[in-house]
């Protein structure tokens, strides 16, 4: 990069992990090695959802009869602003600055809007926060530097009438074989509620009679999450299983039962993605019985719902386990995907001799108080035990955006971090097949 050695943008939340309506703080370092020539050096903070896929679809008759490519698409923009860090902006008068060589910190602060849907990464669209580092150079192209930060808007399913009401379903089919019937394989499932937050388990009950005469190859109950991408003239639906629990055969005239099996949620956005009206997620717990030989699978499907506040009721009589003083607060992905722990507080350095910071900044000597921990969680429920933090089980993504600067710098290889309390369940991964 010739004479930028760094440019980075560092959070003094070491997870870069916040509420909607919390200030975002931190610093902008450069390094040089030699003086550069520049405009200004400012930060570009936005937020927003976007949704896109593309269809085949066959148009005309006869010989005119072709295919064509339809693209899909809607977007949201939550904010974007710039904040001037040093020099002048591109559009003001007055002179370039000459940066010397050596390293170089900008403190920033900036306030996100009160009322923001959780980030999120799927197969057809995101729900994206990001700060971005530019240093305007006239004449040349710019640097930029990008880093994600998560933001998690609070489900609170205390406030939800449905989270205590427990759900059931029964259903029986019967296999047929040639022109013969035999008899029916039923099947009942059951949970005790449906609201449950990421560290918890849903306790199964379930019971399976096979009657046919044929062999049940195997049950499982699978969570899976549901997302609806919304474009301007149509949706898509897109399914991904998060966890999976299996149980071996029943042999004709058998019975098996659940009795309690626990699946274990892992770190997942909240139910709805509430504040976004172009991507929406929903959960549910689903029991299918799979029998041998040709025929569908009886299924019967239970929805939960997944918040970031669990219930008092729960909290009451199994607390979950507060993460230790000063221990590092994001879990290890159970897919094994990333979830590294984070560097120790005080990492990021401030040297002495800073570039003078630019009118609106931190005054000279006055250093931010880096947290190494997310800001509290913002809700008024008495004794509720701090959550840790997972990376989303689904593991990073490329943010990388299209037309963005070809000499961007930062990890472009992301993913969202959700709320995840530690009642000591090991996380059910998901599943390979």
């Amino acid at each position: 990069m010739g004479k930028l050695n760094i440019f980075v943008v560092s959070f003094s939340n070491l997870q870069g992990v916040y509420y909607a309506g919390q200030p975002v703080q931190g610093h902008v370092t450069v390094e040089l090695t030699d003086t550069m020539k520049m405009r200004g050096i400012r930060l570009r903070f936005e937020g927003k959802a976007y949704v896109h896929w593309t269809e085949s679809e066959t148009v005309g008759t006869g010989k005119d009869q072709h295919t064509e490519t339809r693209d899909y698409s809607a977007h949201e923009y939550y904010f974007k602003q710039d904040i001037l860090l040093a020099g002048r902006w591109k559009q003001q008068s007055g002179e370039d600055i000459h940066l010397p060589a050596g390293r170089h910190t900008f403190p920033f602060e900036f306030q996100l809007p009160p009322q923001l849907p959780s980030s999120f990464e799927g197969e057809h669209g995101h729900i994206r926060y990001t700060a971005k580092g530019i240093i305007d150079k006239p004449w040349k192209f710019d640097h930029e530097t990008k880093r994600p930060f998560t933001v998690i808007c609070l489900l609170d399913l205390n406030r939800d009438p449905n989270a205590m009401i427990p759900a059931q379903g029964a259903k029986s089919k019967t296999l047929c074989c040639w022109c013969c019937a035999s008899g029916p394989i039923s099947a009942n499932f059951s949970i005790d509620r449906q609201g449950y937050v990421p560290g918890e388990a849903i306790i199964l009950k379930a019971e399976i009679d096979n009657q046919s005469n044929r062999r049940i190859k195997s049950s499982s109950v699978k969570m899976t999450m549901v997302t609806i991408f919304h474009a301007t003239t149509k949706s898509r639906t897109s399914s991904r299983v998060i966890a999976k629990l299996k149980h071996g055969q029943v042999e004709e005239g058998g019975h098996d039962y659940w009795n309690g099996d626990q699946l274990v949620i892992p770190p997942v956005p909240p139910s709805f993605l509430a504040g976004c009206n172009i991507i929406d997620i929903k959960y549910s717990v689903q029991l299918e019985v799979t029998p041998s030989g040709p025929s569908y699978d009886l299924d019967i499907p239970l929805q939960v719902i997944i918040g970031t506040i669990p219930l008092q009721s729960v909290l009451a009589q199994h607390p979950p386990m507060a993460p230790p003083v000063g221990a590092p607060m994001i879990m290890p992905n159970p897919a094994g995907a990333g979830g590294a722990y984070p560097p120790p507080a005080g990492a990021y350095p401030h040297p002495a001799g800073a570039y003078p910071h630019p009118t609106g900044a931190f005054p000279p000597g006055e250093s931010l108080s880096p947290p190494a921990y997310p800001p509290g969680m913002p809700t008024d429920l008495p004794n509720l035990p701090p959550p840790s933090y997972g990376e989303c089980v689904f593991g990073k993504v490329d943010i990388k955006e299209e037309g963005e600067n070809e000499h961007l710098q930062g990890d472009n290889r992301y993913a969202p971090v959700y709320t995840y309390y530690d009642w000591g369940h090991k996380p059910s991964a998901p599943p390979t097949e």
